[in-house]
């Protein structure tokens, strides 16, 4: 008898160690996310090199990423809101402005914005550090000398940039509403007060925005930490940070993505 293997067990082989893969980073993901929520909710997880790494990180994310985020939303506003403002009402379509920003703007595009400059500014210089110390074997010298770096930089760092996520979504929001209301104003396309203008479009909102658009924030920056974070942590003797870079870019902008269509979907 021939010991060769038949070739539906080499193609279901084949298929089994490429869905191992795929699915070995997801359910990273998911034990990883159940660990933060765990830790956080112990006083104990909360030392002071934890509260140092969240407070360092919340710096670094909200405040550095604030000039970004105000430079992106006063073009969001002169490029989208003004023109939707301008060109409903040239269609006779005013009615519907408010619901249409409301639902397009501070719902969809905010979301997937502050994520993406999160994911530029801040989780990418996570990756590459935690992927330097993985390489270059400091993790496991803080592993040896009792530190756990998931306590001490993965869990601060997941929560700083779900709060940055949240707070940067909402200057986002303010900001380029603001802006696009400028525009139009100092055109003579509407008159009303700006007060009033966020008014009516907050008023437009549906109830379960006001439980969606925080969640999308808040579980996108959430999700896009730890995936970058678990992409230099995973890193191997074969990887160098020109790998692994491209690699965490790919997987937050997937997260961002599939996060903000799914809770679209579910919250809709």
């Amino acid at each position: 008898m021939s010991d060769e293997i038949p070739l539906y067990r080499r193609l279901l082989r084949r298929l089994g160690a490429l869905t191992r893969r795929q699915m070995r980073f997801s359910l990273m993901l998911v034990g990883a996310s159940w660990g933060v929520v765990r830790e956080a909710l112990r006083p104990t997880s909360w030392r002071r090199t934890v509260l140092h790494e969240f407070k360092n990180t919340l710096r670094q994310a909200a405040g550095g990423g604030l000039f970004s985020t105000l430079f992106t939303a006063a073009l969001t506003g002169f490029g989208i809101v003004a023109q939707a403002i301008y060109w409903l009402g040239i269609a006779g379509m005013a009615d519907s402005t408010d619901s249409l920003l409301a639902t397009v703007l501070v719902r969809e595009i905010a979301p997937v914005l502050v994520g993406i400059i999160l994911l530029g500014r801040s989780a990418m210089l996570s990756l590459t550090q935690l992927g330097q110390l993985t390489l270059g074997g400091e993790l496991r010298a803080l592993q040896a000398q009792g530190i756990d770096p998931f306590m001490t930089l993965v869990m601060p760092r997941a929560l700083a940039m779900m709060l940055s996520s949240f707070t940067l979504g909402m200057v986002f929001s303010i900001i380029s509403l603001s802006v696009g209301y400028g525009v139009c104003r100092v055109h003579s396309v509407i008159t009303m007060p700006l007060w009033t203008f966020l008014y009516d479009i907050v008023g437009a909102m549906k109830p379960i925005d006001y439980l969606g658009i925080p969640l999308k924030l808040t579980i996108s920056g959430f999700l896009l930490s730890l995936a970058t974070q678990l992409t230099g942590l995973d890193a191997t003797r074969s990887d160098t940070i020109a790998t692994l870079l491209p690699r965490g870019f790919a997987r937050g902008i997937l997260v961002i993505m599939v996060v903000n269509v799914l809770l679209g979907v579910t919250v809709a």
